[in-house]
Parts: structure tokens; sequence; C-alpha cells
């Protein structure tokens, strides 16, 4: 948790004065299926981790009122099952068939006897900006994520348990909540960073002509962040809805909490929108570059043009066949031929350089 834990630094969270942002942890370990069972009680703490076979309904425990409980899923698709795991927890049809969507927009639904949100968590890999769903269901006394691959994003918040157990089941399972909302949040901030680092870059680069893709990385960074505040603007929707007591399944205590994941969240969307009008005029002006080099490259043609026509002219003329051309009997004419060349090339020169357009 940012409010928390001291981690390595990152330029946006400088630039907003917040706490120092957290990295996802390695994945390249981590097994593609997994369940995560944390049970907090207030002078105890059980973790347990199930990969394989062992990831079955008899390894979860039934909701329990003396103790939190956070179940973590990753990689589970298959839908019959993700049934048989949520089952004890009477989760309805509609929200498990939303759970096995790829493509879910950021939502937040109102059960009854729990909450089901939906969110998205971006990453830069392979030069690409990509992203995976983050499904998170909040019961009274429960809440089980769920995730399509390892992204290591959750880790930092399991390590926060560990250490502050007690006080968690104090505040409640709307705090565990919170922190993973907060978590996610601060994970926009790294991305949105590295976002912003590239559209320096190439800002940088703006007036270079060896980057013949430039008007290409311009276009993809406009799509990074039409689709980064497609995503974020929900976000910030479903923390407000929040904040504004619409579910009471949060406490008002945990509003204060949330108050700052809005805030930042709001921060987020600053920055994005400045750093797409910085996109967008990028575009502008590099369209602008392009044209006005074109421009010079048309203009030194022309100047060539201009340079070469009154030698065209004189070459055409005495290069005609007629046999009363006096000067071509003349000793002394094809010099004269060649000095008035020289002076009318000088003088086209002389009067260009002195237009500016050398």
């Amino acid at each position: 948790m940012s409010t928390t834990l001291n981690v390595s630094s990152n330029k946006l969270a400088q630039t907003h004065n917040l706490p120092s942002l957290v990295h996802r942890s390695n994945v390249s370990n981590m097994p593609a299926q997994s369940m995560t069972i944390i049970r907090i009680k207030e002078k105890q703490l059980i973790n347990h981790s199930f990969t394989g076979d062992d990831i079955c309904s008899k390894n979860i425990p039934a909701p329990d009122t003396d103790c939190l409980t956070w179940i973590h899923l990753i990689g589970i698709t298959d839908n019959e099952q993700l049934h048989q795991l949520l089952q004890p927890f009477n989760i309805h049809e509609l929200a498990m068939e939303d759970m096995l969507s790829r493509k879910q927009r950021p939502k937040i639904e109102d059960y009854g006897h729990y909450l089901f949100l939906a969110a998205r968590v971006f990453v830069y890999k392979k030069q690409k900006l990509q992203y995976n769903q983050i499904y998170i269901i909040i019961g009274q006394n429960y809440i089980i994520t769920f995730q399509f691959e390892p992204l290591g994003l959750l880790h930092i918040i399991r390590k926060y348990i560990q250490h502050n157990y007690s006080d968690i089941y104090r505040k409640g399972i709307d705090f565990l909540a919170y922190s993973l909302l907060d978590r996610i949040i601060d994970d926009y901030f790294v991305t949105v960073d590295e976002f912003d680092n590239r559209v320096e870059g190439v800002d940088k680069r703006l007036f270079s002509n060896s980057n013949k893709n430039l008007l290409i990385l311009i276009h993809q960074l406009k799509r990074d962040a039409s689709n980064l505040r497609r995503t974020l603007s929900p976000i910030r929707d479903i923390v407000g809805r929040i904040v504004h007591g619409e579910f009471s399944m949060f406490s008002q205590n945990t509003h204060v909490y949330l108050l700052d994941v809005y805030d930042h969240t709001q921060q987020l969307m600053e920055t994005l929108d400045s750093a797409r009008d910085t996109v967008m005029g990028m575009m502008d002006v590099h369209l602008s570059y392009q044209s006005n080099h074109l421009n010079e490259q048309m203009r030194m043609l022309t100047v060539i043009t201009i340079i070469v026509m009154p030698l065209n002219v004189l070459t055409g003329i005495y290069g005609m066949n007629f046999d009363n051309m006096p000067e071509l009997h003349w000793h002394y004419s094809y010099f004269v031929v060649l000095g008035l060349m020289a002076t009318i090339i000088i003088s086209l020169l002389i009067y260009f350089y002195r237009r500016r357009w050398l």
C-alpha cells in the first residue's frame, strides 16, 4: 500500500507529492493457476496457497463472522470449476459470467449481500500497452479477487497484511477492499508515468529527420492515452459512488481513505489529459514541420529550375542548325557564351541569397 510502505521512487509521484510507488513483483516463477486463501483474525493470520488439483471447493472455508477472508484466484478459466469454487458464497451467475470475460469495462454492481467490481490495469510489454482484467467481490466478511494470469500486483498487499493483520481486522473488510483499490490506482501511476516518459522521448525527437516512423509513434501514444482515459474515467466514477455513500458496505471511517484514492484518480486524469494534449500538439507540430521541410525542398528545386531555365534558353538558341548564325563562326563565341552563363548563375545566386531563399 502506498500509504504505509517505503518503495522505489517515481517521477509522477514526486510531481504530485505522493508517497513512493510500488512496482509489480516478478511473476516468472508463479504458477499459471493458483488459489490463495488468507484468513485474518484479531490475533491470528492463516495463509494457504493451492495449485493444481488442490484448487477445489473443499479447501475454501465457509464465510465466518469471526474472521475476514480473502480468496485470490488466478487463471481459473473453466466455467464449471469457477462455479464450484464460488458456490459457498452464493455468487450470481451473471457475475460469474462477467468474471470469465477478458473485455469487461470497469463497473460496480450491488447484488445485495455483496458488491461486484470489475477493473483493469495496464502495463507496457514489448513497447505496447496491454491491459489485464481484475475482478473483486466484496462481501460482509470476505473478499474474492480474480485475474486471468499472474500479475505480481497484489503481492505488496499480502505483505502488508502479514505485518498489520490485527489493525485490518479491527477496521473491517471494507478497509481491505480500500487497500485493493488503492493498489490498483497506484499501479496506474507507474503506467501513466511510463506513458509520460514516452511522450517526452518522442517530443525530443520531434524535429529530427532520423526517425521516419515518428508519426506512427505519435499515433500510438494517442491511442494509448485514449485507452488509459477510457478506463480511468469509469474507475474514478466507481470510487466517487463509493465515497458518496451509495454502497452501505463501506463505512464512514473507510470513506476518509477512499477520498484519498478519489483524489489520486483525479490527479491521474489531469496528468493524462495534459499528456494527451501534448501528444495532439506534437502531431500538429510534426505535420507542420514535415510540410515546412517539404516546402524548403520544393523551394530549393525551384531555385535550381530558375537557374537552369536561362541556360536552357541559350543552349537552345545556339543549338539550332540555321546557316545564317554569325556567332557560330566567331573565334571567341564559345567563351563568351560560357561567361554569360556563369554571369547569369552568379547573379541569380546572389539574388536568391539576398532574398533568403538559400
